[in-house]
């Protein structure tokens, strides 16, 4: 059998036609109802991917996502949303999802989507091993500690609280310090997709890591805003 993929909603015709076409396409799949049957079935089956729908009962998908993410389980999330909600989409991609789609979809698009997040998380990994491999497993920047392999960021000694994209998207502007990084180039590296040019996710993330290792996120010393362009990490002067 092929990677298995939890899919998590309350419409049964959509589960059944999910089902049958990431059957199709060679994936093992496992289907929930409501949120709260999907999240024991995320604890227990370890699936490689979650298809997980916003509205549910008994547990919504934000709760889901949520509590997988405090759990320290980093399966990834592709979101399904009904409603054109901006605040929802930021909320759930906050909370660690990996991408959404809004309802209705073409479930070829959905197939592809599940393919490209198996696909970048599996880079992802290579990317940490081989990082890793080359002593690169913690690194010392300015008052900052990174340690790539435990995902864990101290400040002067102290746990920083970090979401799965927050610490991603940490750990790539580290790895290209002094390169001055666009938005896109951000999307495309750290969520794998563009979201039709929508880059405000990033502005979101980016404002969220200024709160957490600046010392005045107004005036930051790490996180570099290059006008026009897009964002520069830099090792702050002694």
């Amino acid at each position: 059998m092929g990677k298995k993929v939890l899919v998590i909603d309350d419409e049964q015709s959509i589960v059944t036609l999910l089902q049958y076409n990431l059957s199709q396409a060679g994936y093992e799949v496992i289907t929930a109802l409501d949120g709260e049957e999907g999240l024991n079935l995320a604890i227990q089956e370890q699936p490689e991917m979650i298809v997980l729908d916003l509205m549910l009962p008994k547990m919504d998908g934000i709760e889901v996502c949520k509590l997988l993410r405090q759990q320290k389980i980093d399966i990834p999330i592709l979101m399904l949303t009904a409603k054109d909600d901006e605040f929802d989409k930021v909320l759930g991609l906050e909370l660690g999802a990996d991408d959404y789609m809004t309802k209705p979809f073409s479930p070829r698009e959905v197939v592809a989507r599940v393919k490209a997040i198996l696909r970048r998380a599996n880079n992802n990994l290579s990317e940490t091993a081989s990082f890793n491999h080359q002593n690169h497993e913690q690194m010392n920047i300015g008052e900052l500690t990174i340690l790539s392999e435990q995902y864990e960021v101290y400040l002067n000694g102290e746990l920083l609280e970090f979401t799965p994209k927050e610490f991603e998207l940490l750990l790539y502007l580290t790895k290209n310090k002094g390169r001055v990084l666009t938005r896109d180039q951000l999307l495309n590296a750290v969520w794998n997709y563009d979201f039709v040019g929508d880059t405000r996710i990033v502005d979101v993330h980016i404002s969220h890591l200024r709160e957490k290792i600046e010392k005045n996120s107004k005036k930051p010393i790490y996180i570099k805003t290059i006008r026009g362009l897009g964002y520069k990490f830099e090792e702050p002067r002694v």
